[in-house]
């Protein structure tokens, strides 16, 4: 999942290839957790900021990578926003760290070669 959102506003399709989940899927999200409220043209469209991308992405720890069911996810994230946020962010911090490891030992082994 990319960290870096420099754009103040994206597209549902925009948010659905940045994190790898289908746009039904952020629809009916939507529809689901009382966080989750991107903003809408006046056609309808919605328009999720930064702020929207990293709820949905702990939306998604939360419920494809924990295994908890909807309304449990919503509980915890009612009960204890900022301790599952925070939860998320150290998950996402080490995720960086790994990758950025792996990296490094692609290059040195191909630095070795």
């Amino acid at each position: 999942m990319e960290s870096d959102l420099d754009k103040k506003y994206y597209k549902i399709q925009q948010v659905a290839e940045i994190l790898g989940i289908p746009a039904t899927t952020l629809r009916y999200w939507e529809s689901q957790f009382t966080i989750l409220k991107p903003k809408r043209t006046s056609g309808g469209s919605r328009l999720y900021t930064p702020s929207d991308i990293e709820k949905i992405k702990m939306i998604y720890y939360l419920v494809k990578e924990r295994g908890f069911k909807l309304d449990k996810a919503q509980e915890i994230i009612k009960h204890n926003h900022s301790g599952v946020s925070k939860h998320y962010e150290a998950i996402d911090r080490l995720r960086a760290i790994r990758n950025q490891l792996s990296q490094l030992l692609i290059a040195i082994d191909s630095c070795r070669r």
